[in-house]
């Protein structure tokens, strides 16, 4: 008996149904608590991961190298200076090398082509660290962390605030519309979700009856909020934005404010964030934009980051469980589920 998942590569969440998707929550969860136990999961016994980053990362790096090591497999490291993709090899090219030596590939980086390259061409599975389209693997830890906290998935209203463009709301627009999770994406006009990540995301609703929401409006969007949820306001690669992006999102900050406006009670709300967050100004970029700007805090106040509300740190933790669900998935373990 064999994994649906056996030999397959996750690139983005569109490609996922909603019972794969609940199965991979479903087995984090499960080797969150073989961890938690101190029970070994050798699953990955003498497999070698290459881990590719063009975009460095503190939380994708680090859930990959320990969940690979915790699985028994060797995880290598090639950062954008330790090999030749794209300058002098192509992506196929480097695929077919890559894929004759490891058993399975992860990328960060830009571009969702090259991923889809690699995963071509490279005969093992590929496994989409980030590109700027899509974050499938933050997906499955946000969605493990939500089931955590609240037992289920189905019904939840999800409101993402921030840019409505980038990444991580395109990934959460589409997996909430595939897994039945009614989703508002809450942001200026100008930085709404485009119509083709929308179309794809209205598709999946027709099948899960998920309610989907664009609004620019924050009372309106975050109303009976179970999960707020932000991003950055400027990614890797737009940091000429920084000025546009504090004058056009200050609205959309998650804050004590827009808690209250959710007419949420306690337990029936949680604030998740993918991580790094500008919630102080105890970073470079958090002194720049002081000093540009003015403002000490971004996305998120310190003290709504630093509430009970906030889960953030749970799902950074979760990305690890997650990760390792995927790996083992892929490369061949079957969970079974308990009935």
């Amino acid at each position: 008996m064999t994994s649906v998942f056996q030999d397959r590569s996750i690139l983005s969440e569109q490609e996922l149904t909603a019972e794969e998707l609940i199965y991979l929550i479903d087995f984090s969860i499960h080797l969150k608590k073989l961890k938690q136990k101190g029970i070994p999961h050798h699953y990955l016994e003498g497999k070698n991961i290459a881990l590719l980053f063009e975009k460095n990362s503190t939380r994708t790096r680090a859930a990959f190298t320990t969940a690979a090591i915790d699985l028994g497999a060797h995880p290598e490291f090639l950062g954008k200076n330790d090999i030749q993709l794209g300058k002098k090899e192509s992506v196929e090219d480097t695929a077919k090398v890559l894929g004759s030596m490891f058993d399975g590939i992860e990328f960060r980086g830009f571009s969702q082509k090259v991923v889809e390259g690699l995963a071509t061409h490279s005969g093992v599975p590929v496994w989409n660290g980030l590109t700027d389209d899509w974050h499938p693997t933050q997906m499955i830890a946000d969605f493990m962390t939500i089931k955590e906290q609240f037992g289920y998935l189905k019904g939840l209203k999800l409101v993402y605030v921030g840019d409505g463009r980038n990444n991580v709301a395109n990934s959460l627009l589409v997996t909430s519309a595939i897994l039945g999770v009614n989703v508002t994406i809450c942001s200026p006009e100008s930085l709404l979700p485009k119509q083709d990540i929308v179309t794809i995301a209205q598709e999946k609703a027709k099948l899960s009856g998920s309610e989907i929401c664009l609004t620019s409006d924050v009372s309106e969007g975050v109303e009976k909020a179970n999960i707020l949820y932000t991003d950055v306001w400027v990614s890797m690669g737009e940091e000429d934005k920084f000025e546009e992006r504090v004058a056009l999102l200050a609205p959309y900050q998650i804050n004590c404010e827009m808690i209250n406006k959710t007419k949420q009670a306690k337990g029936n709300l949680i604030i998740l964030h993918c991580l790094p967050a500008f919630h102080d100004s105890e970073t470079e970029y958090g002194k720049m934009v002081l000093e540009q700007f003015g403002i000490q805090e971004m996305e998120i106040t310190d003290e709504a980051f630093r509430s009970d509300y906030g889960r953030q740190f749970d799902e950074a933790e979760n990305r690890m469980h997650s990760i390792k669900a995927i790996m083992a998935a892929t490369l061949g373990h079957l969970f079974i589920p308990k009935v």
